[in-house]
Order: C-alpha cells, then structure tokens, then sequence
C-alpha cells in the first residue's frame, strides 16, 4: 500500500526509468490508463469502472472514459435491427 500519491508517483518514475518508458508517468495517468486502455477498452461498463476507481458519481468517471472509435464500432455492429 502507498500512502500517497507523491510516494507512488517516485515509484513509477522509477518503474519508468528500469523500463526505459521515457513519458511522465503519475498516479493519475496510471488511474487513466486503467479506465480506458484496461477497463473500457475491453467492455468493462462505466458502473463497474466506476466502483474499481472509487468514485462517488459517474460523472466523475466519464472524464476517464474516452471510448476509442473501435469500441463504438463494436457496441454498434452488436444492434441488430
């Protein structure tokens, strides 16, 4: 467990670092990356999305959930008419 984000903010710099990753790497990009290349970009529902960060209101989430032009692809090919 880390404390807070400033701790674990040192460790992914430094994760970065080993892995040659040459980006900035924080708390909040990594909590971004989990919402959408993670969670939403495998159909996770933006409820559960929601849970998993913690968040009180979906609004909230929905700043994380870009949805990537494939998933409107998919979503859409599923409706049948």
């Amino acid at each position: 467990p880390v404390k807070a984000n400033q701790k674990m903010n040192e460790y992914l710099k430094e994760i970065a670092d080993l892995c040659g990753i040459n980006k900035h790497l924080t708390c909040h990009i990594a909590r971004h990356t989990f919402a959408t290349t993670v969670c939403s970009n495998n159909g996770v529902t933006i409820e559960t999305i929601s849970k998993l960060l913690g968040h009180r209101s979906i609004r909230t989430t929905q700043i994380y959930a870009k949805m990537s032009e494939q998933r409107i692809l998919d979503e859409f090919s599923n409706i049948k008419l």
